[in-house]
């Protein structure tokens, strides 16, 4: 199965035809959180193959597992079923220095992955069955998450959890509880880098436990197909 984005690539090629090369990193739009600098660029345009990009996944089952399932000890995400556009946003944001990840840069090296494999296994990871054994919290405050949750989360990432491949917001349904609440952390504290600023916002004086209880709420979102 092929996928292709024409807006989505229409939008990059004006942004990089109208690139300041005088700014750093030598465009206007090589800046922020959703900057659209070459390698992603590059990935973006690639026409991704589900066939090919199951082959390329294979040196990432070691960690992300056969089917991209993830580890429930949330050492690992759950990537089966995740927007294409998300996928090739976080793979070239590790690989470009953009968000740190010491133990993923190693396999998301320009070496190791190439602009037309993140595009192919981007497409294989959109398309993967996302099977609802996730690991889930504790279920101890799960009214206080939800109102965490309609209030400041779903506005971008859906009441479904459904996030959004054109805006590059993550499904974050079916997600590993303890993924959930590591990465929530790092973007509170500044330690992920490449979150989006707004989210960053909204959490910034969010408590441990205020983190704890929206994540397990999330972890407990339906699964859709």
């Amino acid at each position: 199965m092929k996928i292709n984005y024409p807006a989505l690539v229409l939008l990059l090629a004006w942004a990089a035809a109208h690139a300041d090369a005088s700014l750093p990193g030598g465009s206007a739009v090589n800046q922020g959180w959703n900057a659209l600098y070459p390698e992603r660029i590059e990935a973006v345009r690639a026409r991704g193959d589900a066939v090919r990009g199951e082959a390329a996944f294979v040196i990432c089952q070691g960690c992300h597992r056969v089917g991209a399932l993830g580890r429930a000890d949330g050492s690992y995400p759950r990537l089966a079923g995740q927007h294409a556009s998300v996928i090739i946003k976080q793979i070239t944001d590790v690989q470009t220095g953009r968000r740190h990840n010491p133990k993923m840069l190693p396999f998301a090296d320009q070496h190791a992955l190439t602009s037309q494999d993140i595009a192919d296994i981007a497409v294989f990871l959109n398309d993967l069955p996302v099977p609802a054994n996730n690991g889930q919290g504790p279920g101890e405050n799960l009214k206080h998450g939800r109102l965490l949750y309609e209030k400041d989360c779903a506005v971008c990432h859906g009441f479904s959890g459904q996030g959004s491949g054109d805006k590059f917001y993550p499904k974050v349904s079916g997600q590993h509880f303890k993924y959930l609440f590591r990465e929530s952390q790092k973007i509170r504290d500044g330690n992920r880098r490449n979150a989006n600023p707004e989210m960053a916002d909204v959490i910034k004086n969010y408590t441990d436990d205020d983190i704890a209880a929206v994540a397990d709420f999330i972890s407990r979102l339906p699964v859709r197909p």
